[in-house]
């Protein structure tokens, strides 16, 4: 894997935008020439990236709030690899563009792309996207330190140290290293022989007592339109995230994800670098290809030596039948006013104890809320402070029936109009919920502390934990014009 070029970008707002750190790497570009050909496609000046890359993370031009190129219906962003549509007489796509921001910080690299440009490769196979952001990752770090936001002094100095930091761990564009928080430039040169070597993503050793955490999340978005002539999506993402507090340079640890009998195989899995050894099989399944019944399906062993921070160990997609919650939603212009009804229905499968749920409705291009009529038969409504949002507070249980309703009608009064949005005019509108439902995963998979092995000195003590999180949930008016997406959500 190699980058064809690194940008680092001051971005606050309030001050001038800046690249304060590029460079590119013309041995590679010559290999990207050679193997693209008449699809070859050039990097342009600093100054010309900076501008397609804030337009395309949205950073610039806030009087324009739809860009046709990043935000049509038709275009699908990959992310976190993304497009930058180059112009001009030798312009075309430059992809894959890897982008992590932090605080003021921007990051960006280019990689080359070790296939045929036409047809694209999965994102998926290319082995230096996630090189690609474990060597952001690293630089992020190194420029951050210990803080989200660092000092101007001390990003100056790290920024100063960059070429030679670089040319330890990724000479000729060819990662090789990440260099580590609080480093300085002595520490950038190579180490005596005889003396053991830290991994890249170790920053000292732990002292003290032993302590493993492993922390298993999964997300589910869902877009629901309440039609049948238009198909309702669902996706579930899940990370798996730890903290070793265990004695030793390279202390062993190995954590093992299960899934139930008849559960769905885990797809598009991606691992931290500090993974030592993974069954092939486990990388080759992807949400994007037909779902094979022979596929693997645990259970997943992953051997590592941790590092000391926190970090993500591994994540994946999985395809679940239904989503949690099921709703449907409807508006109705009646005497200068809104017949709002909603219903929501929690599936039999989700433990019906929630630590917080809640549904929002917003009104856009409107004038305030002025008199609100609305009945709910379970928790309670409320009504923000800028008249422009229904919060219904559902608590943390849904009724015996796992069904509950609102209704009744809102009219618009108020003296100063609500909010704008381009896509919700008319009778376009959506409920966005809103939920966190501790010890429960829509897939099923768990981590069971007595398979967590850990080969160290003092046995730790091992702490696992899973949850399931809402994370873009729409329920779109049925009545209305909604957006309606072709395939898959996950991308």
């Amino acid at each position: 894997m190699s980058v064809r070029a690194l940008w680092i970008i001051s971005y606050e707002r309030g001050e001038s935008v800046v690249v304060r750190f590029s460079r590119r790497y013309p041995t590679v570009e010559q290999r990207v020439k050679c193997m693209a050909g008449s699809l070859y496609v050039s990097v342009p000046e600093d100054g010309t990236v900076l501008q397609l890359l804030l337009t395309e993370l949205g950073l610039s031009d806030s009087d324009k709030p739809y860009v046709a190129l990043r935000d049509d219906c038709l275009h699908q962003q990959r992310s976190p690899a993304l497009e930058l549509h180059v112009e001009g007489p030798s312009g075309g796509v430059l992809w894959p563009v890897l982008v992590i921001s932090q605080g003021p910080l921007i990051l960006a690299c280019l990689a080359m792309v070790d296939a045929p440009a036409d047809p694209r490769p999965p994102l998926a196979s290319l082995f230096s996207v996630s090189q690609g952001l474990s060597l952001l990752a690293g630089l992020q770090a190194f420029l951050c330190g210990s803080g989200s936001k660092p000092d101007r002094e001390g990003l100056a100095s790290r920024l100063a140290m960059m070429p030679s930091i670089l040319l330890q761990i990724c000479p000729l564009g060819t990662p090789l290293d990440i260099p580590q928080p609080g480093a300085s430039s002595a520490s950038a040169m190579p180490t005596p022989a005889g003396t053991q070597k830290q991994p890249a993503w170790k920053t000292g050793v732990h002292r003290g007592r032993a302590v493993v955490n492993v922390a298993l999340t999964e997300m589910v978005r869902s877009m629901q339109y309440g039609n049948r002539n238009r198909q309702d999506l669902w996706d579930v993402y899940g990370t798996v995230t730890c903290k070793c507090e265990v004695e030793g340079v390279l202390p062993n640890v190995t954590v093992t994800l299960t899934l139930p009998p008849n559960g769905s195989p885990l797809m598009d899995v991606l691992v931290h670098p500090c993974v030592s050894s993974l069954d092939a099989s486990v990388l080759t399944a992807m949400s994007v290809e037909d779902c094979d019944s022979s596929a693997f399906s645990g259970p997943y062993k992953f051997p590592f030596s941790p590092p000391l921070e926190p970090f993500r160990l591994c994540s994946y997609t999985s395809q679940v039948p239904v989503p949690p919650i099921l709703g449907t939603y409807q508006l109705k212009n009646d005497d200068n006013q809104l017949r709002i009804t909603v219903s929501l229905k929690l599936h039999e499968s989700v433990r019906n104890s929630f630590e917080y749920c809640e549904a929002h409705l917003p009104f856009f291009n409107r004038d305030q809320m002025g008199s609100v009529d609305v009945k709910v038969s379970s928790g309670q409504l409320e009504v923000s402070k800028e008249k422009n949002l229904l919060v219904w507070v559902l608590g943390q249980k849904f009724p015996k029936s796992r069904e509950v309703s609102l209704e009744g009608s809102v009219s618009f009064s108020g003296e100063f109009p609500g909010p704008t949005d381009p896509l919700c005019t008319d009778l376009t509108a959506y409920i966005k919920l809103y939920f966190r439902v501790p010890d429960l995963t829509l897939s099923g998979c768990c981590v069971d502390q007595h398979s967590v092995q850990v080969y160290s000195s003092a046995k730790p003590r091992i702490v696992t934990s899973r949850e399931l999180l809402s994370s873009e949930y729409f329920i779109w008016n049925s009545t209305g014009t909604a957006p309606v997406s072709s395939g898959h959500m996950m991308l």
